[in-house]
């Protein structure tokens, strides 16, 4: 089974790309982040048309969720249930004995902004409520794009992103939090080329010297991590013309 998270960073813009890119690795599971649509405008029956089922809410121009996947999903849920939140950045689904959680976590913009204070109440609030749903699920992915880099081997340069959002201490925190409720970060079951990220700048040529941040995740409950075999990013996508700033990331599980 492959299961991958993509932030395409417009899903009206990359629709073409997301098409090709699912015709030619087939995944089993795709979330994608920041499509930036509303429900009605969601691309629903050009995904039907290559064999792929989808259950997402989003909303104008900011954010918005979905999981693309072969199987139809059950037990959908569309936001936090605990956290009064009109932004759209949840959506999970129920996959035979498998369930997966898609979040756009908030970006935080700077430390000194509101943006950032609601970021960091999201977060456990999240925390909360994955906690809960890994006693009803013993196999669960989380994936997304989670706007925190990990350690500051996922930053190109830690210096200079030294205290600002992104790979700030509470946001650090926050995301150990998640594996200490039961989560592995899949990324490092394997090992992986230095210098390994998800997201590029724009601008400055920051793709083309590589100066990046890993801020996507795929985190796998127990029983899941153990038939992993594999977790790679796929940069390729970053070098079309009209990419998003973002790699997809993929896992692939075995036994499945």
């Amino acid at each position: 089974m492959k299961l991958a998270t993509w932030n395409v960073n417009s899903l009206k813009v990359r629709l073409p790309q997301v098409i090709e890119w699912l015709k030619m690795n087939q995944p089993d599971i795709l979330c994608l982040q920041e499509t930036k649509l509303t429900d009605e405008n969601f691309p629903e029956q050009e995904i039907a048309a290559i064999g792929y089922h989808s259950v997402f809410v989003g909303q104008k121009t900011y954010n918005g969720v979905a999981i693309i996947s072969k199987q139809k999903g059950a037990d959908v849920l569309v936001a936090l249930p605990d956290f009064l939140d009109e932004q759209k950045r949840v959506v999970a689904a129920t996959y035979g004995d498998m369930r997966i959680i898609n979040v756009y976590v908030p970006n935080g913009e700077t430390v000194e902004s509101e943006k950032y204070s609601y970021k960091l109440k999201w977060l456990p609030a999240l925390n909360r409520w994955v906690k809960s749903e890994l006693k009803n699920y013993s196999k669960m992915a989380l994936l997304g794009d989670f706007n925190i880099a990990p350690e500051d081997r996922d930053v190109y340069d830690p210096e200079i992103w030294l205290g600002k959002v992104l790979c700030t201490l509470p946001e650090r925190d926050a995301f150990n939090n998640l594996l200490n409720v039961g989560l592995i970060d899949s990324f490092r079951l394997f090992e992986q080329p230095d210098k390994s990220y998800t997201w590029w700048d724009y601008r400055m040529m920051a793709f083309r010297l590589n100066r990046g941040l890993r801020i996507d995740h795929i985190l796998l409950s127990d029983a899941l991590a153990s038939t992993c075999v594999k977790c790679s990013i796929d940069k390729a996508v970053r070098k079309q013309e009209r990419p998003s700033d973002h790699a997809p990331l993929v896992v692939e599980l075995s036994n499945y």
